[in-house]
């Protein structure tokens, strides 16, 4: 039997984060997770084409923040940032939240090329309007070679070309190591819906190594206070030490200071 897993949920929790960032008990899980999984499919159907990645949802007490990573941030804002407000309407109402506690924020993707997810969604629309499979395969392999991948993994499986019997290919460049954990590899999955039936996409990217953040050994606070530090004594004070010696000042009538020196 095979034993493939879920890269993403592989590594959760050692390099990889959770999408989704709050608690709660019982009935209040069941309702809040049915709830990110409403937000993110409302936003991805009305904002289909712009090049979205991932969405966060983070809850911290009344409030909701949700972070949209996406590869063209100006679609989503909108002229004058009404994009922004049209999302926060759709949130309030399915959230039953007021406009002031829910929060959102447009983060913009550097390079779309090695996101995994972008990747997938940029075939599919090209085997969606009868472009060649092989062809959309190499050039996304080629674009992500060029943009600092280390490797590569693209798989195609259904009714590729519209043949009768369906077929799975893949196309694999450079290395990708599945099994280490410390190996940063990105996945994405989608599907094409095609006049001779639904085609499957799924995309393994190798980025590079990335350690898990270790906590560093807090260093206890020491309850003792420490000693004050040395008083500064000015040459007209007693006790000023110099290079030659022990000095004292006596100040003079005009002002000026009178010095003797000791051990001269």
């Amino acid at each position: 039997m095979g034993q493939k897993t879920h890269p993403y949920g592989f590594r959760l929790g050692f390099n990889k984060g959770w999408l989704s960032l709050w608690y709660a008990k019982g009935k209040n899980y069941i309702n809040m997770f049915h709830t990110d999984i409403k937000l993110r499919n409302l936003i991805k159907k009305k904002y289909k084409h712009a090049g979205i990645a991932s969405i966060e949802v983070k809850r911290i007490s009344d409030t909701i923040r949700v972070q949209i990573n996406t590869a063209r941030p100006g679609i989503i804002i909108g002229k004058g940032g009404s994009g922004v407000q049209q999302i926060k309407k759709l949130l309030k109402e399915c959230t039953g939240m007021t406009a002031d506690k829910v929060l959102v924020d447009v983060i913009e993707i550097k390079y779309p090329e090695i996101v995994a997810q972008l990747i997938a969604e940029g075939i599919a629309y090209q085997i969606e309007r009868r472009i060649s499979f092989r062809r959309a395969m190499r050039k996304a392999v080629d674009s992500s070679i060029r943009a600092g991948a280390l490797g590569i993994k693209i798989r195609v499986s259904g009714r590729l070309g519209g043949t009768e019997i369906a077929r799975a290919e893949w196309y694999l460049v450079g290395k990708l190591p599945l099994q280490t954990l410390r190996a940063d590899i990105d996945y994405g999955f989608i599907e094409a819906f095609t006049d001779y039936g639904q085609i499957g996409i799924k995309v393994w990217v190798f980025i590079g190594n990335k350690n898990k953040e270790r906590f560093k050994k807090q260093v206890p606070e020491i309850a003792a206070a420490k000693a004050p530090p040395p008083a500064i004594k000015f040459p007209h004070e007693e006790g000023y030490e110099t290079e030659t010696g022990n000095e004292t000042g006596t100040e003079s009538e005009e002002g000026d200071y009178e010095h003797e020196f000791e051990g001269e």
